[in-house]
Formats: C-alpha cells, structure tokens, sequence
C-alpha cells in the first residue's frame, strides 16, 4: 500500500509541475544529449513496464542511451512532453482516447477508421509517428467470477440481459454520465439496464466481486487484478466499447535523428497480448516486482524479439 502511495504521489507532484509549464523546458527533463532517448511514461503500471521494455530493446539493438521520464500524470501530460521536446518517444499511447481527447474528432467505434484518422492526424499535426499496437486494449470490459460465469452460462454482454434487473454492479465513478461510451449509451444499445449500479473507486471493484458484493464489475481488460482474482471478461458482442489499442509514439524528430529506432519499435508490433499484460501488470501489483525486473525478464524470455517485425 505505501509502494502504491508513493507511486502515487510521484505522479501527481510531477503532473503539477509539468502542467503549468506549458511550452517551457522541463528542468530535469529535458537536458540529455544527442545520443539520449526520453522516454516517457504515465504513472500506471503498464506505462512503466513498457517504458522499460522499450528501453531494453534500444540498450540491446543501438548504441544509444536511455532515460525514462516516469509517473507522468495523465496522456495529455505525456502527449505535450513530445510536442514541447521534452521527451521523444510515450510508451503507451491509445488510439481511442487520443481521437477524442488529442484530435478532438467525433467519436468512434469502427477500429479501422479509429487507427486510420489518429494515425494519419498525429503524423500531419504533430509530426509523431503512431505504431501499429502492440498487441493489446486497454478498454472497459464487463467482468464476473468464473462460477457465476459458469452458473449462468454466461459468454458475452448480451448474456446479462437475462439477469440484468436483479444484478448488483459496480462501475468506475466517471462511466454512469460519461458521453459517448457510458451508461446511457449502453443502455440504448444492449438494450437493458442493471437493477442496482454503484459508482466507487476502481480499485475497490475488484475487491468487491471478490467479496461476492457485487455480481459484476465494469473494470478494464489489462488490470493484473484480472490475472490475480481470476476474473472472466465477457466478450463485448456488440462492439459497444471503442478500441483503445496500445502502441509506442516517436516524434519524426528522433526517427530521423536515430532511424534505428523505428525497427527497435516495429519488433514489438503484436508481442504483447492482452493476457501478457495482465499477466506482467500481476507481477508488479500482486507480487510487487518493480516494473524494471519484470520488463527485463519478459525481454529475456523473448530473446528480445530476435525475429520480430524489421
């Protein structure tokens, strides 16, 4: 809990200095030669393996440093460290979240059109190059325990509509009035609303299902608590939810400066599954590794993705 709290605390002190800053350099930040790679990373677990993992791969294949910029507070934080060159790459950037909040474009939900406008919009505004994913979303995702999955033969979304009016849920505290891709909206598409539904905290969700006080949680698909409490994710089968896939960003600047990193980044297009990162998220929150050892492990496990994508 203390490890979490510092975490914590790391994040927000450096999202408060970060954020009035603007355009300014970042002391501390910014200063790190030509042969320094920043890498910057938000204060989640995930952001934090991969910023390590991608470092890895550019101490193992180039001849260049790497420092990592950690516990950046939010993906705007991170986003403006790349336009304000205060970093070169973002660990994990999503692709739904940054039409919406950095394009400010209209909301999607068809994967191909998301990927195709972030892509295409990051490299004419910003002059960032977008990866393809690395292989998982993190995204919302409706969750129960395996045996009332088994009880009541459940498999997809659709197939809470029968239970629906006598579930007990618990939902992040943002999602009941959020616009787009909340409650309201998932109503009119399943078609069923739930006869209890409580706000609170996501990190008290998965306690809760644990402790049998809820019959079901809308938590998010990468959590190690998945992993951990061996929750099953029902299948969204109406692709209610838009996709959020995870993948590095590199300005142009450092791509043209150092063209070896952009086959550093493509050998982990498609290498990290959904249940590898729960599974790598399990091992800092559950087993409180440090996102370093367990990047480095995984690292070595895959010989560095020898025979990846060039």
């Amino acid at each position: 809990m203390l490890k979490k709290l510092r975490k914590w605390l790391a994040g927000f002190l450096v999202a408060v200095i970060l954020l009035p800053l603007g355009g300014c350099a970042l002391p501390g930040l910014a200063g790190s030669g030509n042969n320094t790679v920043r890498i910057a990373s938000q204060n989640t677990t995930e952001q934090q393996i991969m910023a390590y993992v991608i470092a890895g791969m550019i101490g193992h294949y180039t001849n260049l440093q790497t420092t990592i910029i950690n516990n950046l507070g939010s993906g705007n934080v991170s986003f403006n460290a790349l336009k304000n060159d205060q970093a070169d790459i973002s660990s994990i950037r999503f692709n739904g979240t940054d039409l919406t909040t950095i394009l400010n474009e209209k909301f999607q939900r068809d994967p191909a059109k998301v990927k195709h406008i972030v892509t295409s919009e990051f490299q004419k505004r910003y002059h960032m190059t977008y990866f393809d994913s690395y292989g998982f979303a993190d995204t919302y995702a409706w969750m129960v325990k395996p045996a009332f999955a088994k009880k009541h033969h459940l498999k997809t979304v659709s197939d809470l509509k029968k239970l629906a009016p006598n579930m007990k849920v618990g939902i992040d505290q943002i999602w009941q009035n959020r616009q787009g891709d909340g409650y309201p909206a998932f109503q009119k598409t399943y078609g069923y609303s739930f006869g209890t539904v409580l706000p609170m905290q996501t990190g008290l969700l998965y306690d809760a299902l644990a402790a049998d006080k809820m019959d079901a949680i809308l938590g998010y698909s990468t959590d190690g608590r998945v992993a951990s409490y061996h929750l099953k994710l029902l299948k969204d089968d109406k692709n209610f939810f838009p996709p959020y896939d995870g993948s590095a960003v590199a300005t142009d600047a450092i791509l043209k400066q150092h063209p070896e990193l952009r086959s550093v980044l493509n050998r982990l297009v498609g290498k990290v599954s959904l249940k590898t990162m729960q599974k790598l998220n399990y091992q800092v929150d559950d087993q409180l590794e440090e996102p370093q050892t367990v990047a480095n492990n995984f690292l070595k496990k895959n010989h560095y993705f020898e025979g990846g994508n060039q």
